[in-house]
């Protein structure tokens, strides 16, 4: 997205389009993308929120290239390897990205004017699933499956009401385990004692999950 032409008489504040985007995700992350307005962000760059419009021309085309940003951030799927390890790797890489950036998960399939980085992106993941032998068809249906789980699992992950293990330890003890009769409700609270006991590991539930569904999707496939 090229800058648009500072008009005479506009002091240069050392804005620059890429500068607007960057610090409007820093903004995003710490405040959520409800908190960011072009107002707002205007502040935070100390200039004056018309000032933002010769960079973007608008909310919606900053949330595009907010978006388009993150895309990059995702490693795209590897071509020196087999497809599920391809996939694999490039699923654990969106889950750590968005950790990062939370705000963009309900973003990411939202966007109706994709930037090069989005449309890289998607098209990488679909070159992978055609060179495994999936085809057309199979590679939309195999791409949509994988990103739902993807972005599903974010927003689970985002929504928790701990971090650590350790803090679900100390959450079930105070918190849920009191709430839970184990005469009423005996299999939750099996479960509940079990999960605490095991620990709460975010990444191998996680990873747990993708197995399964590339395990199921590799029947599908029309090629060796």
């Amino acid at each position: 997205m090229a800058a648009r032409q500072r008009p005479q008489g506009v002091s240069d504040t050392g804005l620059s389009t890429q500068r607007v985007v960057v610090e409007a995700i820093r903004l995003a992350d710490r405040e959520g993308v409800d908190g960011l307005s072009m107002r707002r962000l205007a502040g935070v760059l100390g200039a004056g929120a018309m000032s933002l419009y010769h960079y973007v021309a608008s909310k919606e085309e900053l949330l595009d290239a907010m978006v388009d940003v993150v895309y990059d951030e995702i490693d795209l799927p590897p071509d020196d390897t087999d497809w599920q390890s391809a996939m694999r790797q490039r699923a654990l890489s969106a889950r750590q990205v968005l950790a990062r950036h939370p705000w963009a998960i309900s973003l990411m399939e939202s966007r109706t004017a994709p930037g090069p980085a989005n449309l890289r992106h998607h098209d990488a993941v679909g070159a992978c699933l055609r060179r495994a032998g999936f085809s057309v068809m199979m590679t939309t249906r195999a791409h949509w499956m994988l990103d739902s789980y993807v972005y599903g699992s974010a927003l689970q992950e985002a929504s928790l009401p701990f971090d650590t293990a350790d803090e679900l330890a100390g959450m079930a003890e105070d918190v849920y385990l009191p709430q839970i009769d184990a005469e009423q409700y005996p299999h939750l609270y099996e479960a509940a004692i079990a999960l605490v006991t095991a620990g709460h590991d975010a990444e191998q539930q996680f990873t747990f999950g993708l197995d399964v569904i590339l395990d199921a999707l590799e029947k599908y496939r029309t090629a060796e």
